[in-house]
């Protein structure tokens, strides 16, 4: 055999065994897990949670969002809630994944809403995991309670439009070794993220199955309202953790069972 002709025939086989690695990932019954985390945190946040999916037989990701975590060099002004959103759609379009189980945490609930809106046909279902609802026409900071919403517009009229970090304390995480890891790595996050407004062009959801987790141990006085929503709305399955906010990071054995359940 020539080389030419080896090479020509490696070639087809290297692209017939991709092809087929491709098609065998569509017609997996098996769903895919997008973890999408939450305000000043990044994709390190689910570490412990997607070593116990993937140890299930789960594939998991845990993108981060721009200007957040790994990509804290790039924070700018210009980064808005859109901006959030399409990373995570784009994201799932450039892994080409289906059968998506997308998980929202926190402010993620928003980010999450956003992506079903636009790609439902690539979503298996949508997990707010004690996360923020808000619909069309609102923000992040407009659900807010109004003492958080001028708290939080002080900053805008200092000319601040960075977030500031809230510690991980404020987040439920009360072992110490584990709020050290945590404040390690919270990054400040641009404040238009917070407060552009949510546009929808469908029904909350776009008919993918909904789920809400809610974090019962102290929990955040606004999502407690958000869960208490969840909870009396006969379209959502809900769902109960006795542990505080970032459940990743305090209960991430049972966090990646009740997901694992949630996928069968």
């Amino acid at each position: 055999m020539s080389l030419v002709k080896y090479f020509l025939v490696t070639l087809i086989v290297l692209l017939f065994v991709g092809a087929s690695g491709v098609a065998a990932q569509h017609q997996s019954g098996k769903p895919v897990f997008v973890l999408v985390h939450g305000a000043w945190h990044g994709g390190w946040c689910w570490q412990e949670v997607s070593w116990q999916l993937r140890e299930k037989g789960f594939r998991a990701y845990t993108p981060t969002l721009s200007g957040l975590g790994e990509h804290k060099n790039v924070i700018n002004e210009g980064i808005n809630l859109q901006t959030h959103i399409t990373d995570i759609i784009n994201f799932i379009e450039m892994e080409d994944l289906h059968n998506v189980v997308l998980v929202g945490h926190s402010y993620a609930g928003t980010v999450i809403a956003g992506v079903a809106d636009s790609i439902p046909g690539r979503l298996n279902k949508l997990v707010f995991l004690d996360a923020m609802i808000v619909h069309n026409g609102e923000s992040p900071l407009s659900t807010q309670f109004k003492e958080v919403q001028t708290a939080m517009g002080k900053f805008v009229e200092k000319k601040q439009n960075i977030a500031p970090i809230i510690p991980a304390e404020e987040f439920g995480v009360t072992d110490k070794g584990k709020a050290k890891w945590v404040n390690e790595r919270l990054t400040p996050q641009p404040f238009n993220t917070f407060a552009q407004k949510l546009t929808l062009k469908h029904a909350y959801g776009n008919n993918v199955p909904l789920v809400y987790i809610s974090c019962t141990e102290k929990q955040l006085p606004i999502i407690k309202k958000m869960s208490g929503e969840a909870r009396s709305n006969p379209l959502w399955t809900y769902l109960e953790l006795n542990t505080g906010h970032d459940a990743m990071v305090t209960v991430p054995v049972e966090l990646s069972g009740l997901f694992t359940r949630l996928a069968e």
